[in-house]
């Protein structure tokens, strides 16, 4: 009776959503793909060495050993290391724009599985004590229906076995959007915009903030201030794409 159930669930959805790419509209793709071919998956990029080991910046070319880039020589960043999985380009982007701003949740089995490929056999190295993805604020929660971070960390938090906590951050602020700002006025747009929920004070976890998109690092770096000031005793980030 389930089998029977989830195959016409599988019809029905089949027959809202047809089994195409919906990057390319063109090559089959199913659900269980997250509607990305293969063609297009094959222009996905993922982040690798070399890059800067504070924010996870990819260079060309290659490095003899640890090194950190010019931008994060200068500023007073409180996460300790950023990473990325892939880059904010292509396909991916656009999964990521359509996913986010126009409900299309079709692409979170693509999206998690890009962030899990390349996050989790690193995090099984190292101890966490939780995952805390970028809350939204209210408003636009509401308006959108669903926080992408929070989605996605939950894939992230069940494959690494690391418990997520949504009762740790708040965003108080309403901020305007980040895409065309500045690095100066990303950081100054975020600067008061999280709090610790009813003031709360940890005792020297370790945690790891989650989000999306990693561009400038503005939003992880409040975050991650907010927490150590809370009492974390470290606080790192990963996210699903990093941007330039």
């Amino acid at each position: 009776m389930a089998s029977s159930l989830k195959a016409i669930s599988e019809a029905a959805l089949g027959f809202v959503y047809p089994n195409v790419c919906q990057i390319c509209g063109a090559a089959r793709a199913t659900r269980a793909e997250g509607y990305v071919c293969p063609q297009c998956w094959q222009k996905v990029r993922f982040i690798k060495p070399p890059f800067c080991e504070r924010c996870g910046l990819p260079f060309p070319g290659s490095f003899t050993g640890a090194f950190e880039c010019t931008n994060c020589r200068e500023l007073e960043l409180h996460f300790r290391s950023a990473r990325s999985a892939v880059t904010a380009s292509g396909p991916v982007l656009e999964a990521i724009h359509k996913y986010k701003y126009k409900r299309a949740l079709w692409f979170e089995p693509f999206l998690a599985d890009l962030v899990i490929r390349e996050a989790v056999p690193e995090l099984r190295q190292q101890t966490w004590d939780w995952i805390v993805p970028v809350p939204l604020h209210r408003a636009k929660k509401r308006k959108r229906e669903f926080n992408q971070a929070e989605r996605l960390a939950t894939f992230l938090s069940a494959a690494a076995g690391i418990p997520m906590n949504t009762t740790l951050l708040q965003r108080v602020t309403a901020t305007e959007t980040q895409t065309k700002l500045t690095r100066e006025k990303r950081s100054a747009n975020m600067r008061h915009a999280f709090t610790m929920k009813n003031r709360r004070k940890l005792d020297g976890e370790r945690i790891l903030v989650f989000d999306d998109v990693f561009t400038t690092g503005a939003t992880t770096d409040a975050c991650a201030r907010v927490l150590l000031a809370a009492g974390a005793a470290e606080v790192s980030v990963w996210t699903l794409a990093r941007g330039t």
